[in-house]
């Protein structure tokens, strides 16, 4: 992450406090794959009630998500090491909540088709993840495989998950992420591929 977007700002004032302590960086990881999961958790319940602390709780990690990496900008802390953690578990907890919310829709209208479209979008996130990562690894610093625009980065957009978990609107999310994230996966494999053959 470049760390020039809004949300960027906002949690680099939050996680200032923390310059100093004993808190790093991994620890603000580590918060944030658990609260993922756990949030991933709720929403496979499909009941109400999951949904509004599926959706609290997605929040508070996709916070986590900037913070861990802020701090590390701001007190000077980057490694390789904490680079790979934070995306393995960015990679895990975004692809699990696709399945999850698969899962949990089973008795919506989507039937038997919510989790194949959890599973479909949640392989394709895995893809884009991944492949953007290795395109990233062979461009120039600070080039970005999607870039954001008005302040905003693609992955900002996952914030916006909890307040539609809380007005239940995550069916025609995961519709449109099962029929999109192909499409950006398949994007990124061919820019991928042209930047090795180049």
């Amino acid at each position: 992450m470049i760390g020039d977007t809004w949300t960027h700002l906002l949690v680099r004032q939050l996680v200032r406090p923390l310059l100093g302590t004993r808190v790093a960086p991994n620890h603000l990881t580590t918060l944030r794959l658990l609260s993922g999961l756990a949030a991933c958790v709720c929403f496979s319940l499909g009941t109400g009630l999951g949904m509004g602390w599926g959706g609290a709780i997605w929040l508070v990690s996709a916070l986590l998500d900037r913070a861990d990496g802020e701090l590390a900008r701001i007190g000077n802390m980057r490694s390789e090491s904490g680079h790979l953690y934070d995306y393995y578990a960015d990679v895990l907890v975004n692809t699990a909540f696709f399945l999850a919310i698969g899962v949990g829709l089973r008795d919506s209208r989507l039937g038997t088709w919510a989790i194949p479209l959890g599973l479909l979008a949640g392989a394709a996130l895995f893809l884009c993840m991944w492949w953007s990562e290795l395109l990233e690894r062979r461009s120039q610093p600070n080039t970005r495989a999607y870039g954001g625009r008005w302040g905003f980065d693609p992955d900002d957009a996952l914030m916006l998950m909890a307040p539609f978990a809380w007005l239940g609107w995550l069916a025609p999310i995961l519709i449109g992420a099962a029929a999109i994230a192909p499409l950006v996966a398949v994007v990124t494999g061919i820019r991928l591929l042209r930047f090795k053959t180049a």
